[in-house]
């Protein structure tokens, strides 16, 4: 990957995912419809550890919560969490964490034309095409948004 984009280390600001304690709920089997209503199936045959589900690599695994409306495309909206892995390559349609000019912000990273850009996943908000006047760190990928409705 370009020079221009570069990998942040852990700072006090953000903490690791925590999963030292395990809260199993139950999952059932069967499938909800979201259309026509199916019968309904009672059948707990598993279950399901959200930490387990979430966080693949705990040690390089944080969370943030998103603000504004730029993703809003993306199924991130404001005050969401966003579950993001450090550990994963920030690649070109990936959802990256990063500090650009000294400042957060939540963007789709893009390579268009040999050039990289943080696009945003509303059409009311300029994309922005990265130069190395840009002081730019990825803080990592977005893996998960939890969303509350």
């Amino acid at each position: 990957m370009d020079q221009l984009l570069t990998y942040a280390g852990l700072t006090d600001r953000w903490l690791p995912a925590r999963t030292h304690w395990r809260l199993p709920l139950p999952l059932f089997l069967g499938k909800v419809a979201a259309g026509f209503p199916s019968p309904a199936d009672d059948d707990i045959q598993k279950t399901l550890d959200l930490n387990e589900l979430l966080i693949k690599k705990p040690a390089a695994t944080f969370f943030v919560r998103a603000q504004g409306e730029s993703m809003l495309g993306a199924g991130i909206h404001p005050n969401d969490i966003l579950v993001v892995d450090r550990s994963l390559e920030p690649v070109a349609g990936k959802i990256v964490i990063c500090a650009l000019n000294g400042e957060l912000t939540v963007k789709r990273l893009a390579r268009e034309n040999g050039q990289w850009q943080l696009k945003a996943d509303n059409p009311a908000y300029a994309d922005i095409a990265l130069h190395e006047a840009f002081e730019l760190v990825i803080w990592g990928v977005v893996t998960t948004v939890i969303h509350a409705v």
